[in-house]
């Protein structure tokens, strides 16, 4: 039997890097796998519209990747054993020779969240929180929890698409504090026009049955929604990858476990140096990169060809504001931002594109030139 390649978790950053290393391994003789919990692509960018009432179309994965040779084995990851080199999912013992584990991340917990607040980290999240409000009657509070870009695109969905609730939220420091100034103006224009009370320089320590607490003070809500950034999945902690504080494995330039050559880290799960010696944020902007990145390392050194020069870098972050108004913050490639950003209708359309592209872009052969005819080596 050829290498295998056994690739966790099929999200922006396991899906790009699974098509990729079909492309450029189509001659070769490599089995790749790739293990889901699901059937279908999960777009996570846009859960905040799924969660706002919006229908979201469906990508089945196997349509994905159909031509790719990529073969799809639906199940839960449960155990990784590093040493042995074998992953346990839904109880089957999966042997590889490479891993790439790109399981991602779920929504960070608060303290009470679980009993007293809701979230759209995930589907089963969206889908849970978008019948609550589907509940909500005329007037009842709904307090957003962080001003990160989770929370700001789910607060400007809500209150757009329901404008007879009232959408508050609560961030520990100024609303997009870290944009530019014309970003962060308009960024307040829109949420003064869709009726969004900003509640800053709040920090929650909780929720409760009646809202969040913060400084011990009740920030009364009917709906209280964790909106507090993302942790990694937690599969890498019950293994012997080394991991940093937050639990995401360590790699190095290549996506490439600094403990365990044979297994790349990617995405969320990754943690990863970018551009100027910063840490890669969890995003799809990192995922898909490093993706890319993991793919062609693995492929190189298959192959014994040379890798390909490919470093992550930022180029933007996008916001929705509703469906009719965005702003796009033009970045560093460290992830700085730059004067320069585009709001209204035409921030809309770029940010719709890159969601597009994005799908688009898994069902289609990006050009490359495929290792042909060369003996596989160890990856290790």
């Amino acid at each position: 039997m050829g290498h295998r390649v056994l690739m966790l978790g099929a999200g922006y950053a396991g899906l790009t890097a699974a098509r990729r290393l079909s492309t450029l391994l189509r001659h070769n003789d490599v089995e790749i796998v790739l293990v889901n919990d699901r059937t279908d692509f999960v777009e996570r960018i846009r859960l905040h519209q799924l969660a706002a009432g919006q229908d979201l179309p469906r990508h089945e994965l196997a349509d994905l990747l159909a031509g790719t040779g990529v073969r799809l084995h639906c199940a839960r990851v449960e155990s990784i054993d590093a040493e042995e080199r074998t992953v346990v999912a839904d109880g089957e013992a999966i042997g590889y020779d490479t891993l790439v584990y790109a399981l991602g991340s779920a929504g960070a917990p608060l303290p009470g969240a679980a009993e007293h607040g809701w979230s759209a980290a995930s589907p089963a999240g969206a889908l849970r929180l978008r019948g609550r409000l589907g509940r909500a009657g005329q007037g009842e509070r709904v307090l957003v929890v962080g001003g990160g870009l989770t929370g700001l695109e789910i607060a400007a969905e809500i209150a757009e698409a329901r404008p007879e609730l009232s959408v508050a939220l609560a961030t520990s420091g100024g609303l997009g504090d870290w944009l530019a100034p014309a970003a962060r103006r308009h960024l307040r224009r829109g949420f003064d026009r869709l009726g969004i009370e900003v509640r800053e320089g709040v920090r929650i320590e909780r929720f409760g049955p009646g809202g969040a607490v913060a400084d011990g003070a009740l920030v009364p809500a009917d709906v209280s929604i964790a909106a507090t950034g993302f942790a990694p999945n937690p599969i890498a902690a019950g293994s012997t990858l080394r991991l940093d504080d937050s639990g995401q494995v360590v790699v190095d330039a290549a996506m490439r476990s600094v403990s365990h050559p044979d297994v790349y880290a990617v995405g969320d799960a990754a943690w990863a140096m970018g551009p100027g010696g910063r840490p890669l944020r969890m995003s799809c902007s990192s995922g898909m990169p490093t993706g890319w990145i993991a793919a062609g390392e693995i492929a190189a050194r298959l192959t014994d060809r040379r890798p390909p020069r490919l470093r992550a870098r930022y180029f933007h972050q996008t916001i929705s504001l509703g469906r009719r108004d965005a702003v796009v913050q033009f970045v560093t490639a460290d992830d700085r931002p730059k004067r320069g950003c585009l709001t209204g209708r035409a921030a809309v359309r770029y940010k719709e594109t890159l969601c597009r592209t994005a799908v688009w872009s898994f069902a289609h052969d990006l050009p490359a030139k495929p290792a042909r005819n060369g003996a596989l080596h160890s990856a290790a």
